[in-house]
């Protein structure tokens, strides 16, 4: 199976024998698969910060006196769970 080129730039010619159909199935595919790994990107992110708010505020309900510490620590680790969905979904192209 050859893969297609797609159009000419300059003529708008085919420069593939293959039929339009199957061009378009195979970039159809392609764009799914991006959109997969963009939703998979994010569930992580969306799970990572659950998890991290879930600690911080067991960790508060067993000491009360290191909230603000808590917090600062939670505020970032939730950032860099964040950080995740943004390298899926803006590198992943």
């Amino acid at each position: 199976m050859t893969f297609p080129l797609g159009p000419c730039h300059a003529c708008g010619q085919r420069l593939s024998n293959q039929p339009k159909s199957e061009t378009i199935m195979i970039n159809t595919i392609a764009e799914i698969t991006g959109s997969i790994q963009g939703g998979l990107g994010c569930l992580g992110a969306a799970i990572g910060v659950g998890l991290v708010g879930f600690k911080a505020a067991e960790a508060v309900g067993r000491n009360p006196g290191a909230a603000t510490k808590i917090l600062v620590q939670g505020i970032i680790g939730m950032a860099l769970a964040e950080a995740v969905a943004f390298y899926a979904l803006f590198l992943g192209k």
